[in-house]
C-alpha cells in the first residue's frame, strides 16, 4: 500500500505538466467557439487521442497508480483548461468505470476498448442512469429489462435524461430495472451494442454551462440485446436479488452482506474525480482573479491593493487547497482500498463543488463589469461551475450520505 503524500514523483510532474500544456495550448484557445456552438469538440477529442491522452491505455495507467494521485490530477489539469471540453474528453470515463464496477474481465477486454476507439477513428460512450422522474431518486427508476430466456436476451424499454454522450456514442451502459419489487437493489447495468435497434437519441439539451458536451436522453424502444451484455452476468445478477430477497424477508437485516446498487457503485468510484474537476475550474478563475487584480488600477492603483480585492483571493486559494487535500484524500483512500467509513467520497465531492462555485463567483466579481461579458472566461467558468453541484449526486445527496454514514441513521 502507497502511503499517502502530497509531494508529486517526477513521472507525475512529467505528466501534469504535459496534460497542462495540452490544455493551455489547444483547450483554452478552443473553449469560447466551443461553448457558442454548443458541439461536441470532435476536432479537440482528436487532437488528444493523436498524443495518446484520450485513450484507454493512459487512462488505465492514472487509474492504477498506487499513490491514487493520477486521476484528480489529470482532470483537474484539463478542467482548468475547459470544463466543456474538459467533460467531452473523460466523459467517456464514467462509462468506463461502469464496467470496471460492474463486470467481469471478458466485459471490461471486449466493451471498454470499443467506447474510445483509436486515433484515426475516435469514439465516445455514454453512462445512462438518470431519468426524467428519476434523478436522485434511484428507487424511482422506470426503465425496464426484461429476460427473454428462449433467446437468450435482455430487452429493455425506458428512456434515459441527461446522458452525456447520449445518441452519438459507440457504446451505452444503461441501468435498468430487472426486479421492480426489490427497490433499488433490483437494478442491474447493460451495455448496448453500436449500432443496436430501438435505441435513439431523444431531446438534446441547451445548457447554461459546459455547453461543448453533449448531453441528451436515450430512448430505448424494445432494445434487444445478448444476454452476455448484463454486466457481471446472470448468474451473479440472480445471486445478488436472492440477497436483497433475503435482508427484505428479514426486515433489511441478516447475514447476507450488503447489495450492491449498479449505479451507485459507479458513482462511489467517480465522486472523488467529479472534486478533482471543481478544483481545476477553481483553479482556473482564481488565477484569472488574481492576474486582473494585479493589472487593473482603480484610484491610481492595482484592485489588489484593496483588502476588500485581497482578502477575497487569500480565501479562494485557502478553499481551494482545501478542496484539493480532501479529493486527494479520498483518491488515495479509494486506490488503496481504504474504506470510506466516514464518507470521504462525498466529502470531497460536496466541498470542491462549493468551492467551485463559491470561487468563481468571486472572481466574476473581481472583474466587475467585465467578468460579467463573454470578453472574459471567468463569465464561461462561472456557468460551467454550476454544474458541480448538480450532477453525480447534488450537493443535497452528499450531505445526505455524510449524514447517513456517520449517524448510521435512516435520515430522510
Amino acid at each position: 500500500m502507497a502511503e499517502f503524500t502530497m509531494e508529486l514523483n517526477d513521472e507525475q510532474r512529467e505528466v501534469r505538466d504535459w496534460i497542462h500544456g495540452f490544455a493551455a495550448e489547444v483547450m483554452r484557445p478552443a473553449a469560447a467557439e466551443w461553448d457558442e456552438r454548443e458541439e461536441t469538440p470532435w476536432p479537440v477529442i482528436q487532437e488528444a487521442a493523436k498524443i495518446g491522452l484520450y485513450s484507454l491505455d493512459f487512462y488505465a495507467q492514472q487509474f492504477f497508480d498506487p499513490t491514487g494521485l493520477g486521476i484528480p490530477m489529470t482532470m483537474e489539469e484539463l478542467f482548468w483548461g475547459d470544463a466543456g471540453i474538459g467533460l467531452s474528453i473523460v466523459g467517456t470515463g464514467l462509462a468506463a468505470v461502469g464496467v470496471l464496477a460492474n463486470g467481469t474481465e471478458e466485459q471490461i477486454g471486449t466493451w471498454v476498448p470499443q467506447m474510445y476507439g483509436d486515433a484515426g477513428d475516435v469514439k465516445v460512450a455514454a453512462f445512462c442512469s438518470s431519468e426524467p422522474d428519476a434523478g436522485s431518486d434511484v428507487a424511482a427508476m422506470r426503465t425496464r429489462a426484461v429476460y427473454d430466456e428462449a433467446k437468450d436476451e435482455w430487452v429493455l424499454n425506458g428512456t434515459k435524461t441527461w446522458a452525456t454522450n447520449g445518441g452519438i456514442a459507440n457504446v451505452h451502459v444503461v441501468v435498468a430495472v430487472v426486479d421492480p419489487e426489490a427497490g433499488s437493489k433490483g437494478h442491474a447495468s447493460f451495455i448496448v451494442p453500436p449500432g443496436t435497434p430501438g435505441l435513439s437519441q431523444g431531446q438534446k439539451f441547451k445548457k447554461h454551462g459546459i455547453r461543448a458536451s453533449h448531453t441528451a436522453e436515450v430512448v430505448l424502444e424494445n432494445v434487444r440485446i445478448p444476454g452476455h451484455c448484463l454486466l457481471g452476468g446472470k448468474e451473479k445478477l440472480d445471486e445478488r436479488l436472492a440477497r436483497a430477497r433475503e435482508r427484505a424477508r428479514n426486515g433489511g437485516t441478516g447475514a447476507s452482506g450488503s447489495v450492491k446498487n449498479a449505479a451507485m457503485a459507479t458513482f462511489e468510484a467517480s465522486r472523488p474525480a467529479v472534486g478533482a474537476m471543481a478544483v481545476g475550474t477553481a483553479r482556473a478563475a482564481y488565477e484569472e482573479a488574481l492576474e486582473y487584480a494585479k493589472t487593473r488600477s482603480q484610484f491610481g492603483r492595482p484592485i489588489i491593493d484593496n483588502q476588500g480585492v485581497a482578502f477575497q483571493l487569500a480565501d479562494m486559494r485557502t478553499q481551494i487547497d482545501a478542496a484539493r487535500l480532501l479529493v486527494w484524500r479520498a483518491s488515495w483512500m479509494a486506490v488503496n482500498g481504504k474504506p470510506f467509513t466516514s464518507a470521504e467520497g462525498s466529502m470531497s465531492k460536496l466541498y470542491a463543488s462549493e468551492v467551485a462555485k463559491k470561487v468563481t463567483a468571486q472572481a466574476v466579481q473581481i472583474f466587475g463589469g467585465n467578468g460579467f461579458t463573454r470578453e472574459y472566461p471567468v463569465e464561461r467558468m462561472h456557468r460551467d461551475a454550476a454544474i458541480y453541484t448538480i450532477f453525480e449526486g447534488t450537493s443535497e445527496i452528499q450531505r445526505l450520505v455524510i449524514a447517513r454514514t456517520l449517524s448510521g441513521m435512516p435520515i430522510r
